[in-house]
C-alpha cells in the first residue's frame, strides 16, 4: 500500500528524505554508542555518516543527470548516476577498513558495556527509519530506472542488517558477558558492507561500459521485431545498451530494393513505436539496408 503518489516520489525528493533520515540515524545511533562504548554500536554509526555522504553526492549527481543535451553533451548526462554508485562503493568500502581497524584495537583491549538497554532500542528505531526509505526506494527506482536510488536502497538495507546483527551481537555480550563478542560482530558488519560495497563499484563500471539491456528487456525487443519479420523483411545486428535512465537499441531492417523510400520509412516509423511501446524508455534507431546487402562491423581497416 503507497500512502504517496508515485508522481511525488521523484529521485530528487527520495534522495533529500535520505539525507534527513541520515542525519536523524547519526544522531541516534551515536547516541547508542556514547550511552554503551560498544565498538560494534560504533561501527554502525560510522556506517550512517556514509549514509549520509553518499545521499548528498547521490542527490547531485542525479540533478546533474537530468540536465538536457548539449553541445559538449549531445547524448545527455544520463550516466551521471553511475559514478554517484560507485562513489557510494567506494565509500562503503572505506568504512569498512575503519570498522575493522576499530574493532581489533578493542579484541586486544575489551571494555564493558554500559546502559545497553538504551543503546539497543535507538539503533532499532534508527534501522525502522532506514528500511521504510529503502523499500520506499527499491520501489520508484524500479518505475524511475534509476540505479542512484538502487544504490542507495541497498545501502540502507546494507544499514539495516548491519543494526540486526549489531543488535543480536550486544544482547549476547549483555547475556554471556563474554566481550570478544563486540568486536567480532563488528567486523562481521565490515566484511558484510565490504561485499556491497564492492557490488555497487562493479556496478557502476558495467553501466558505464554501456552494458546490454536486460535479458527480458531483450526478449521484448525480439519478439516485438517478429511481429513484422516475413519473407520480404528482416532484420539483423540488433544491439541494445542501457545509460543511466535512458536504454537504446540499433538494428539494421533489410527489406526490398524496389520498395519506395516512402514506403521504407513508413515501415521503420511502425517498428520504432512498437519497439518503444513494448520496452518503456527505450530510444530505437533502424539503419534501412536492401535486401541483398550486408553491413560488416569490425573490418581491420575500421578501426585504424
Amino acid at each position: 500500500m503507497q500512502f504517496v503518489p508515485s508522481q511525488y516520489l521523484t529521485p530528487e525528493r527520495l534522495l533529500r528524505a535520505s539525507v534527513v533520515v541520515a542525519l536523524v540515524t547519526i544522531v541516534l545511533k551515536t547516541l547508542a554508542w556514547y550511552v554503551t562504548d560498544s565498538v560494534g554500536l560504533l561501527s554502525d554509526a560510522m556506517e550512517s555518516f556514509v549514509n549520509l555522504a553518499s545521499a548528498l553526492f547521490a542527490l547531485t549527481m542525479v540533478t546533474i543527470a537530468k540536465r538536457p543535451a548539449d553541445d559538449d553533451h549531445p547524448y545527455g548526462h544520463h550516466k551521471a548516476e553511475y559514478f554517484s554508485s560507485g562513489f557510494e562503493g567506494l565509500l562503503i568500502i572505506g568504512a569498512a577498513g575503519g570498522i575493522i581497524w576499530a574493532a581489533i584495537h578493542r579484541f586486544f583491549d575489551p571494555q564493558p558495556l554500559t546502559s545497553v538497554g538504551w543503546g539497543l532500542t535507538l539503533s532499532v528505531v534508527s534501522s525502522v527509519f532506514n528500511g521504510l526509505l529503502a523499500w520506499v526506494m527499491f520501489d520508484a527506482a524500479r518505475k524511475h530506472r534509476s540505479i542512484a536510488l538502487e544504490a542507495d536502497g541497498k545501502h540502507l538495507m546494507t544499514d539495516v542488517w548491519t543494526s540486526v546483527g549489531v543488535v543480536v551481537g550486544i544482547g549476547l555480550v549483555a547475556v554471556t558477558d563474554w566481550l570478544w563478542l563486540d568486536p567480532l560482530v563488528a567486523i562481521g558488519v565490515a566484511v558484510n558492507i565490504l561485499r556491497e560495497g564492492f557490488h555497487l563499484v562493479w556496478r557502476s563500471s558495467q553501466g558505464l561500459m554501456d552494458e546490454a539491456l536486460e535479458p527480458e528487456l531483450q526478449q521484448q525487443i525480439e519478439a516485438t521485431l517478429k511481429e513484422f519479420d516475413h519473407h520480404t523483411i528482416r532484420f539483423d545486428h540488433v544491439s541494445t545498451r542501457r545509460s543511466g535512465q535512458r536504454r537504446f537499441v540499433d538494428l539494421h531492417m533489410h527489406m526490398p530494393a524496389s520498395w519506395t523510400l516512402g514506403r521504407a520509412a513508413a515501415l521503420r516509423t511502425s517498428v520504432e513505436q512498437a519497439l518503444m511501446s513494448a520496452v518503456p524508455g527505450l530510444r530505437a534507431s533502424i539503419q534501412l539496408l536492401p535486401s541483398d546487402v550486408e553491413a560488416h562491423f569490425d573490418d581491420e581497416k575500421d578501426l585504424i
